[in-house]
């Protein structure tokens, strides 16, 4: 029997069950995976071992990181990507690079440096779930890493200012978004009709700038004028987190759930009957000379479905 594995992460809100992308990422894959994880939703993260999230912890294992804990699931036959082909699995490797260099620095500037969100967004919401008196320092500690992170990745010559470098880091988290949108098309899935690694990683980053009710929302509005990287990430919380649109259990499910039980033991009755029927028609004493075909039905229905299988 394999070892429990739990996952520390922040919490969720506004129909996510994280605010926080590389937390995402990881329930994402195990959703699309099928790896059994216990999500613990932690009030700080110097409560988390190695003071990262999220963290993954399998008996005596901690591993913290998106990359390194997927790498972990892999290694426990829990893949989402073993339908890929080599070039497939180097287009995931490039995306997830697009993504961290392209997207990241505009999704920390608007949760933690945009003035206006900050004050009244994200600083309220996680000073509201950490405990006294972490709450009055550790939401300032993770936008000054936040500002730290983007001006060492993206404020160097020849942008010198502060005002330059967020104009570009918006500019090119729009290309970004642009290539994502084109790249995803009409299809289900950035691979298809299967989520693998690159749709967890895309749908980590997309869904808090998506979901958020932030005051400045230039992101957001960008991203809603791609309407199929919206339907991308309503159809993985609506199939995989059991979340509608508006955030909320869909209605009925526990019903549809039953109903489709049943529908299941019906056909499976109806099988067994012509079966039976074809037997009876095998052993008629009529036309001895001629000998019937049998007929047998296709088992279509015992594949797996690809909802029940979440960044290298």
């Amino acid at each position: 029997m394999a070892a429990p594995m739990e996952l520390s992460c922040w919490g969720g809100d506004w129909g996510l069950p994280s605010l926080h992308p590389e937390s995402l990422t990881v329930m994402a894959y195990a959703k699309f995976s099928g790896a059994p994880l216990t999500v613990n939703t932690i009030s700080n993260s110097w409560r988390a071992p190695k003071g990262d999230v999220p963290v993954l912890i399998a008996e005596d294992i901690v591993i913290s990181q998106p990359a390194k804990i997927l790498n972990f699931l892999r290694k426990q036959k829990y893949n989402a990507d073993y339908e890929l082909s080599a070039k497939q699995g180097a287009d995931t490797l490039a995306y997830i690079a697009l993504l961290e260099e392209k997207l990241l620095p505009a999704l920390l500037h608007t949760f933690w440096v945009e003035a206006e969100n900050y004050c009244s967004v994200t600083k309220p919401w996680f000073a509201s779930r950490i405990a006294f008196p972490l709450r009055f320092y550790l939401p300032g500690k993770m936008s000054r890493e936040a500002l730290n992170r983007i001006l060492l990745t993206r404020g160097g010559p020849p942008l010198c200012s502060l005002t330059e470098v967020e104009a570009q880091i918006y500019r090119d988290a729009k290309e970004c978004l642009n290539l994502l949108s084109k790249r995803l098309g009409t299809s289900q899935f950035f691979f298809g009709h299967t989520p693998t690694t690159l749709d967890a990683f895309v749908f980590g980053f997309l869904a808090p700038i998506y979901k958020v009710c932030f005051p400045r929302v230039q992101l957001q509005e960008h991203l809603k004028q791609l309407p199929n990287l919206c339907r991308f990430c309503d159809d993985i919380l609506t199939c995989y987190f059991r979340l509608t649109v508006s955030g909320h259990s869909p209605a009925g499910q526990d019903t549809a759930d039953a109903n489709l039980q049943k529908l299941t033991q019906l056909v499976n009755k109806e099988s067994n009957l012509i079966e039976k029927m074809d037997d009876n028609l095998r052993k008629s004493p009529q036309h001895p000379p001629r000998k019937l075909t049998t007929l047998k039905l296709a088992a279509g229905g015992e594949e797996s479905s690809p909802l029940n299988r979440l960044s290298p």
